[in-house]
């Protein structure tokens, strides 16, 4: 394999790692959480910075996103907080 080939393959993977935690982040942050196409855009990159190392176990990502909220972006946190009370808000008329 070749230099270019190696680094070729780095990047497939590294790629498909970052959809992973993408996918993770948009599917979920907290247990009943789901998470807008705006939440993924805002939070991705939080993400990748605080939480990179869990990927792709999403439950780890999901947990290190709630556990490192302090750290987010502002933005990241404000779509977060919006949607946690929609979220609660579901649960509650679900009952």
């Amino acid at each position: 394999m070749t230099r270019t080939q190696t680094i070729a393959s780095l990047f497939k993977t590294t790629a498909s790692l970052l959809a992973v935690a993408t996918t993770a982040i948009a599917l979920q942050t907290s247990p009943g959480l789901a998470f807008s196409s705006e939440a993924q855009q805002m939070c991705t990159g939080d993400a990748m910075r605080l939480c990179s190392s869990e990927i792709p176990d999403i439950p780890r990502v999901r947990a290190c996103m709630v556990r490192n909220k302090a750290q987010v972006s502002p933005g990241c946190r404000a779509v977060m907080d919006r949607e946690a009370v929609a979220s609660h808000k579901r649960e509650a008329a679900a009952q």
